[in-house]
């Protein structure tokens, strides 16, 4: 995953920084003003700035050359001094620390002290001949220049800002009101120049966005958006809740967590015995091993079988092994599409009706390193895939394209700063995960999302154990777990050889030639991914093969009946027991089992 710049200066820093440039640079013209030594002679005695001086009764000085330089240096070091107070404020925000705590502002009072003695100082330094009578002459001469320059300088900013403000308030009349001080405004102006300004299109459930990954809102709502054309008010109004995430973050990106000593194998066991050691839940090793190198073949982790045997447990708790942010979303009987997990404007209200999926969805774009798991429990009280489906969609294309569409925007309407053209990005830290009961309430998950999903079955219990070592929860990033993968799949020993492809042939041959059944390249995709990181994990590319087989395969067998099914079944057995040995492939031995049973 690309790192994430940091920005330690924003344009308003800039703007601050120019200011106290023009000051500084408006102090030294000064001094050249009220100046009376031959150095100065050039300028007019009489200017505007000297008059200015005696009206305040301030004597006349002959500063001369050390005088101007001793000024020169207090103007250079008030613009080094404010960029250093900018610098370390912006540094605290970064770092996720207070830019006013106690640390802080030692800090900045350090750098004034330290600004102070070396632009006086040196001034002081300079003088061929250093007396009380010549350094109360060069300070008496800096400050009528810094009081002049004060006045002079407010007057300035004073007639400048009121033209502005006039300018700008008598060009946005009508348009919706943003406070100047907004921390936002700046990052959220930048994006609503990209925003959409064709407003008046009334999309239908079968329109085709400009986007190749947009998808289009339910039918259900299209008369809502339409109704957003009209008017909508603030940013803070509309989306209170994605509003207070920019306000939170401060429109920065998070920084990336420091990486950890611990290779994938160490990863698996580690969190198999903190579950055994910290929570009291007990898995199999290979349980744990697919659940963690199937994040690197698919987006979407299902955990289906019977109830109580820790399937909403696992992501919850390995979220809190690597630190990472788990969203629970109880699926509900009623969902029919997608605004049950991203939400829908409300017409009425003018507001969008925000949900703690978008939340977490929007959050997890600039904590973009820490790893979010969003859990839907009990996916298949609706269908997976009426309310899924745009996710289903959108997560096979490249990454960068990995966006949905939220609403249209009216073109002066300021969005939150991560709502392009209406869009939400999914970022690449997150992972989906569905647990699934299989029982009478619940409905068949259907092909295209078993297709694109790892399917992880929880058949039995197992057994307590006691961990031999003490376990600590890590700070595991998602661009680490990523770099983990891809290094597990540049060893060529960890991938399926030519060798292990032609033995499994045989079997998937046999099963098409009995069954019809076969595998998609969508699935051999994931199981020449999934492979290399599985054998890192610490585990046997058989038990990959096994998964695959049982998983993919011999599941699309189920409700296939007659006597003639059986005895094929039975050859299968034989068959994976002449290539692979007796003891092979043990969950495809327990589903064609099942099978049998079921004939």
């Amino acid at each position: 995953m690309q790192k994430q710049r940091k920005q330690y200066f924003t344009r308003k820093n800039f703007i601050a920084l120019s200011l106290v440039c023009f000051f500084s640079i408006l102090l030294v013209f000064v001094a050249l003003c009220l100046d009376k030594s031959p150095l100065s002679s050039f300028i007019n005695q009489d200017n505007p700035f000297a008059v200015l001086s005696q009206k305040l009764g301030f004597a006349g000085v002959e500063a001369g050359v050390y005088g101007l330089v001793n000024v020169a240096l207090v103007a250079i070091y008030s613009v080094v001094y404010a960029a250093a107070v900018i610098f370390l404020g912006r540094l605290a925000v970064v770092n996720g620390k207070s830019p006013y705590s106690l640390k802080s502002l030692a800090a900045y009072f350090a750098a004034f002290v330290l600004c102070a003695a070396l632009s006086v100082g040196l001034g002081l330094l300079l003088q061929p001949q250093i007396s009380v009578q010549n350094v109360l002459t060069h300070l008496n001469f800096l400050a009528q220049c810094l009081a002049v320059t004060a006045i002079i300088y407010s007057v300035i900013f004073i007639l400048v800002s009121s033209v502005l403000m006039f300018i700008v308030n008598f060009t946005k009349v009508g348009k919706p009101f943003e406070f100047f001080s907004d921390p936002l405004a700046e990052i959220a102006e930048e994006e609503d120049s990209r925003v959409e300004s064709n407003f008046n299109a009334n999309p239908s459930f079968s329109d085709v966005t400009t986007a190749s990954s947009a998808q289009i809102l339910p039918s259900a709502s299209v008369t809502a958006e339409a109704g957003a054309a009209e008017v909508l008010g603030d940013r803070k109004f509309v989306f209170p809740t994605l509003s207070s995430v920019d306000s939170k973050y401060g429109g920065m990106q998070a920084p990336a967590l420091p990486e950890v000593q611990v290779t994938l194998n160490q990863l698996c066991q580690g969190f198999r015995n903190y579950l055994a050691k910290e929570e009291k839940l007990y898995y199999d090793i290979d349980v744990v091993r697919l659940f963690i190198s199937g994040l690197s073949a698919s987006r979407l982790i299902i955990l289906q079988g019977l109830s109580g045997t820790g399937k909403s447990s696992l992501p919850r708790y390995f979220c809190k092994y690597v630190q990472g942010r788990a969203t629970f979303l109880p699926v509900q009987a009623t969902w029919r599409d997608r605004t049950n997990l991203l939400g829908y404007f409300n017409d009425f209200s003018k507001t969008y009706s925000e949900t703690d999926f978008l939340a977490a969805l929007y959050e997890a774009g600039y904590d973009y390193d820490r790893i979010n798991l969003f859990v839907l429990d009990e996916l298949n009280v609706a269908r997976v895939e009426y309310y899924f489906a745009d996710f289903l969609s959108v997560l096979e294309y490249p990454a960068e394209e990995w966006k949905l569409r939220i609403m249209h925007f009216p073109s002066d309407f300021i969005p939150p700063v991560k709502l392009t053209q209406g869009f939400i990005q999914i970022p690449q830290n997150c992972y989906f995960v569905g647990t699934a009961n299989k029982d009478d309430s619940t409905f068949t998950i259907a092909d295209k999302v078993y297709d694109r999903a790892i399917t992880i079955d929880f058949d039995n219990r197992n057994l307590p154990f006691q961990p031999e070592e003490e376990v600590a929860p890590i700070a595991l990033g998602s661009s680490q777990l990523s770099k983990m993968f891809k290094q597990a799949e540049e060893v060529e020993q960890n991938n399926l050889s030519a060798e292990d492809l032609q033995k499994f042939n045989v079997i998937t041959d046999y099963v098409y030639d009995s069954f019809g059944a076969a595998l998609g390249n969508r699935v051999l995709h994931q199981m020449g991914v999934l492979t290399p990181v599985f054998v890192a994990c610490g585990g046997a590319k058989e038990g990959v093969l096994d998964f695959i087989l049982s998983g993919k395969l011999l599941a699309k067998l189920q409700g296939k009946f007659g006597q003639q099914v059986k005895s094929k079944l039975n050859g299968l057995s034989n068959l994976l027991t002449q290539v692979y040995g007796g003891g092979a492939f043990p969950k495809s031995r327990r589903a064609i089992s099942a099978l049998i049973s079921s004939l």
